[in-house]
């Protein structure tokens, strides 16, 4: 006969193991003093973010943060897509941490999550062989002149965003609120596959319960939007895109997670990897084109943006000023319901406030 006694025992107990579960997959993010990898497709696909980013972390929080114009692509999409060698990968990953450590710094972050993938499963392969690492090491000395030391601490920008949430917060305008309704926004989270899955303690909350996105909406006032598809991948995949015979399997995967958080009626995306975030924004244009079918409110679309724009457009920024012109979903929606004020008519300025004239709208994708 199960007791009183022994249900709440049971309960202690699972209750436990979860909390002991949950706390494997936290990780240690460094308070300060980061050297900065920028990502080389991220820099093409929404330009202003990185710089928002910095923006953030530096004027917003006052930590410090180092840009470093000597670094190159990590090699990330080339070795994914079979083009070059592990070894020219961790050599050129071993440059890096040659920078970083010409430049004085322990923390590294890196604002891609493929690029992340790829300095963790360089750091993984190294930790154990260690004979590969000093291989890697001599070749980098006899390319470069160049010696390295392992960072202490191997983040990804969003993991900055999540550990400073609640002081964003605190400095931001605006909260995850729908201001025609007080209502808090539906917001979907997409984590990258290379952040979560390949390896996952290296996430926070692992694969199955990320929390990175999650952390930001709970702690802004947002509400998850929790449907069945929202572990499911984007779609971009390397090889998949890259060759264009093969991005039916791309758009395909896209199209899956669209049709599933549909019916749950989201205000937005946010996501953590860029090619997710084009993705998801461009392929809601393409599957317009194609079958005449939008998600979203009234034929627009529904909004996907980077955690840093997000967080952007909570602190007070001119959504022009961080970019959001450029994506392919219109985002006043979005804008209307946080109640950001915003001037139209500088939507298609340049910096020194020239027209840069207006884009050729969709045929079907509504657009403002």
């Amino acid at each position: 006969m199960i007791t009183s006694k022994h249900y709440i025992m049971n309960n202690s107990i699972k209750e436990n193991n979860r909390n002991k579960s949950w706390e494997t997959y936290q990780k240690d993010i460094a308070d300060d003093n980061y050297y900065f990898a920028r990502s080389c497709i991220r820099q093409n696909f929404f330009p202003a973010a990185e710089e928002l980013f910095l923006k953030i972390i530096s004027k917003e929080l006052g930590k410090d943060i180092f840009d470093d114009e000597r670094q190159t692509t990590c090699t990330g999409i080339a070795y994914h897509s079979g083009v070059i060698p592990f070894e020219t990968t961790m050599t050129v990953v071993a440059r890096q941490f040659a920078l970083m450590t010409e430049a004085g710094y322990e923390n590294f972050v890196c604002s891609c999550v493929t690029s992340f993938g790829i300095y963790t499963e360089v750091l993984e392969t190294w930790k154990h062989n260690p004979s590969k690492e000093q291989e890697i090491r001599e070749s980098l000395k006899r390319a470069t002149g160049k010696t390295f030391q392992i960072p202490k601490n191997l983040v990804h920008t969003s993991d900055l965003i999540y550990k400073f949430r609640e002081e964003i917060l605190s400095k931001s305008k605006f909260r995850l609120l729908n201001k025609l309704n007080g209502e808090p926004l539906r917001i979907v989270d997409h984590i990258g596959c290379h952040y979560a899955k390949i390896f996952p303690d290296k996430g926070i909350g692992g694969a199955e319960f990320p929390y990175v996105l999650a952390g930001m909406i709970d702690s802004w006032g947002g509400s998850q939007v929790d449907y069945p598809e929202r572990r499911h991948c984007c779609g971009f995949g390397f090889r998949q895109y890259l060759l264009k015979s093969n991005r039916g399997y791309s758009i395909s995967n896209s199209k899956i997670k669209f049709d599933s958080m549909a019916p749950y009626k989201p205000d937005l995306i946010i996501a953590n990897c860029p090619g997710c975030t084009f993705f998801l924004d461009r392929w809601q244009y393409v599957i317009a084109e194609m079958e005449g079918k939008t998600y979203g409110e009234n034929g627009y679309g529904i909004p996907v943006l980077t955690y840093e724009e997000l967080a952007g457009l909570l602190l007070g920024y001119n959504p022009w000023d961080i970019g959001l012109q450029l994506h392919q979903v219109s985002v006043e929606s979005l804008l209307d319901k946080l109640g950001v004020n915003y001037n139209p008519l500088e939507k298609y300025k340049g910096l020194n406030g020239e027209d840069l004239g207006k884009p050729e709208m969709p045929n079907v994708l509504k657009c403002y």
